[in-house]
């Protein structure tokens, strides 16, 4: 007779032994609050893995006209995003000295390598063919339609006209305003129905996003100043640049409209 299998467990249905096991710090002592960097930092990845789980079931119920499968996926990241803001908190309690006693141990790595993060990005149609190359993932979602795609095809099972071109657009290009689907946003709004309520919940996930990003550069400066970043990136500097760059430009420029 065959052993018959051990009995599930919390710590083997988790995998807690093995999930423990990778926080390796790697400075001498180890440095304390190397093993706080490490965990934040892991925590992060789980939540992207999250968010991009989510985020590709409220595609799918955009494309699918299904409001109410939208507006849940939408309040859950919402949440989330609420979630990775205040671990940013629990890093700014590491001081620039804590920091930098083990800083040099990084050598290369950088969180500009999160591909997870470059994945979500694309998923919202903030899509760069440069950073593609190489990388099966992104290559992958560079030609699969953004969430502004499905949400362009939502407004359309709602009622609201959106010109067979923009239906059809090249998905590997970055979303450009365009005043016909700012006709069409308009019209849902005006309606005042689930499509309104979807349109709001997009603002506020970009919204979320940016205010992430906000929070994250005053974190990184208030950390190493204008230092370079680790792995050669340009730390503070470059992440500036990505502020206040709105993934859905239309739902936007409508403001002033309605």
């Amino acid at each position: 007779m065959e052993k018959a299998d051990k009995k599930l467990t919390y710590v083997s249905y988790l995998k807690l032994d093995e999930l423990l096991a990778l926080q390796q710090p790697r400075s001498d002592g180890p440095e304390h609050d190397e093993m706080l960097f490490i965990v934040v930092h892991q925590v992060y990845e789980l939540w992207f893995k999250q968010v991009l789980h989510e985020t590709r079931a409220l595609r799918a119920a955009l494309s699918a006209g299904d409001s109410s499968a939208a507006l849940a996926g939408l309040r859950r990241v919402l949440t989330i995003l609420k979630t990775l803001v205040a671990q940013i908190d629990v890093l700014e309690t590491m001081t620039p000295m804590s920091f930098n006693s083990f800083r040099a141990r990084l050598d290369a790595a950088s969180g500009f390598q999160s591909l997870q993060f470059r994945e979500l990005e694309f998923l919202l149609g903030y899509k760069r063919a440069d950073a593609a190359q190489g990388r099966p993932s992104l290559e992958k979602a560079l030609v699969e339609p953004a969430v502004w795609d499905a949400y362009l095809r939502y407004l359309v099972h709602q009622g609201h006209a959106v010109p067979a071109a923009l239906l059809a657009r090249d998905v590997r290009e970055a979303i450009q305003a365009s005043p016909d689907v700012q006709d069409a946003i308009l019209s849902a709004y005006r309606a005042n129905g689930f499509a309104a309520q979807v349109s709001e919940r997009l603002v506020d996930f970009d919204e979320g996003l940016q205010e992430w990003r906000y929070r994250h550069v005053k974190m990184v400066e208030r950390t190493i100043g204008a230092k370079p970043g680790t792995g050669g990136s340009a730390g503070a500097a470059y992440l500036r640049e990505t502020l206040f760059k709105p993934l859905f430009p239309d739902l936007w420029e409508i403001r002033a409209r309605l």
